[in-house]
């Protein structure tokens, strides 16, 4: 529990420092911030009992998990404030429910009602930006976002459960980040001018952390923590991040908001999560 509850400190933080690096290209910081993260677990990497399917599959993971999510999140960030970025990662829960349904054709009425609900909670939130496309296009890049990071959650479950015997986290999560990199690369020649990427001492030390501590440490100790509690600690700690980096965001790094539309944009979304878990729990098919 103490693993789950650090590294949901260092992803509060994280919401704010990425706003600290508005001015710079998203795909490059994003190109940067991976590499940083392959570094890290480069030299734990243990390829030899894997394969080369199963090698290029956990690239293909990681390419969706961390490559898409942070070329779209992090493009969000243009459009809007850290501490909306963080409300609208709630969501993530949803898209784990729906996509694990239809994977297992499972659908429940219990989900629509939850994506009404998250709807409603979101438009509260926005209520006075409906009209600004680029907002709401931030919105929707944060929902992509979502998307693919829990898709790439569902793909690394199945995948992880058919790894060798005695093949850990560490031993194959370089070729995750190696999958990502290789994404954000290919899309940075085309979105990306190199040449004027020139982040200054704290915003090359910003990225350097975000890289090596926020997405490389943090998502390993992330799944270390999450074999050593309930289901129920580790759901509560899965959206733990949310308020603490909405705070973060407001009395941290100054950010101005609208604090009563935001609780009540959030209790509504934080209700749709809850509904979607509970139908899942009771729901027949």
């Amino acid at each position: 529990m103490t693993l789950l509850l650090i590294v949901s400190v260092i992803w509060a933080f994280s919401f704010g420092l990425i706003k600290g690096l508005g001015g710079l290209d998203p795909t490059a910081i994003a190109a940067v911030r991976l590499m940083i993260s392959l570094l890290v677990f480069a030299p734990f990497l243990r390829p030899r009992p894997l394969g080369a399917a199963r090698m290029a599959r956990l690239a293909a993971i990681g390419a969706v998990q961390f490559g898409a999510v942070y070329i779209l999140y992090l493009r969000a960030y243009a459009h809007l404030h850290a501490f909306e970025v963080a409300l609208f990662t709630i969501t993530t829960p949803l898209f784990v429910a729906f996509l694990d349904a239809l994977l297992e054709r499972r659908w429940r009425l219990s989900y629509a009602a939850a994506a009404a609900l998250s709807v409603a909670g979101a438009g509260v939130v926005l209520w006075t930006s409906v009209g600004d496309a680029g907002i709401l296009g931030g919105f929707v890049l944060v929902q992509l976002s979502n998307l693919c990071f829990a898709a790439g959650q569902l793909a690394w479950r199945r995948e992880r459960a058919r790894l060798p015997a005695g093949s850990g986290d560490a031993s194959v999560f370089a070729l995750l980040f190696a999958g990502a990199l290789a994404l954000t690369l290919a899309v940075s020649l085309a979105a990306t001018d190199w040449s004027a990427f020139t982040p200054g001492p704290g915003q090359w030390a910003t990225i350097a952390y975000l890289g090596a501590v926020a997405s490389g440490a943090g998502f390993f100790l992330w799944n270390v923590g999450a074999t050593r509690v309930n289901a129920g600690a580790l759901a509560a700690f899965n959206n733990a991040k949310i308020p603490l980096g909405i705070a973060c965001s407001i009395v941290v790094f100054g950010e101005k908001a609208d604090l009563a539309r935001l609780a009540a944009g959030g209790a509504l979304m934080a209700l749709g999560v809850w509904v979607a878990g509970a139908g899942r729990e009771g729901s027949v098919s």
